[in-house]
């Protein structure tokens, strides 16, 4: 398990971890290069419990969804995630999956992303810090793209700081 050294929790449940953020939506400069859309993305996920170790850390599912507060592209997603903790409380986390969106797929306004399918990759990194075994904080960042499956492919990155429960 990942909790901090003499912090170890006994979680038997289905529900490893729940967190919850604010993101700024479409940020430009960063994986995807500019922006077209705005707004605040409100993230909510849930870390699955079942898990396999490797490289010092676990890998388990994870199911979110970012609703966007300005009606721009919205999303839901599955990933796997690897989660590694250090002993001084800091964790970093990295994943794949896939996603689903609301937003456009091909260029029908200057102020709409074309992302080119419905279906996309979503790869999140999240840096953060454990209080004690059930409290955490982080930074969280995701990008969701067709890499390159479909001629439109502008991608979406989110930024932002989102809270964690462990149970």
């Amino acid at each position: 398990p990942l909790a901090v050294a003499g912090e170890e929790t006994q979680n038997l449940g289905f529900i490893h971890e729940i967190k919850g953020g604010v993101l700024a939506h479409d940020v430009d400069n960063l994986w995807s290069h500019f922006s077209r859309e705005n707004g605040v993305d409100l993230n909510v996920e849930a870390i699955i419990t079942p898990s396999f170790g490797i490289f010092g850390g676990a890998v388990r599912p994870a199911l979110g969804a970012s609703l966007n507060t300005r009606g721009d592209t919205s999303k839901i997603y599955l990933d796997a995630r690897w989660e590694y903790q250090a002993e001084n409380r800091l964790f970093f986390v990295v994943g794949v999956g896939g996603a689903l969106h609301n937003g456009e797929t091909r260029l029908v306004s200057e102020d709409k992303k074309a992302l080119g399918s419905s279906l996309l990759f979503h790869i999140p990194l999240e840096f953060g810090y454990r209080f004690d075994a059930h409290h955490g904080l982080s930074i969280y960042f995701d990008h969701v793209s067709n890499a390159y499956t479909q001629d439109e492919n502008e991608g979406l990155d989110t930024l932002g700081v989102r809270y964690g429960y462990r149970f």
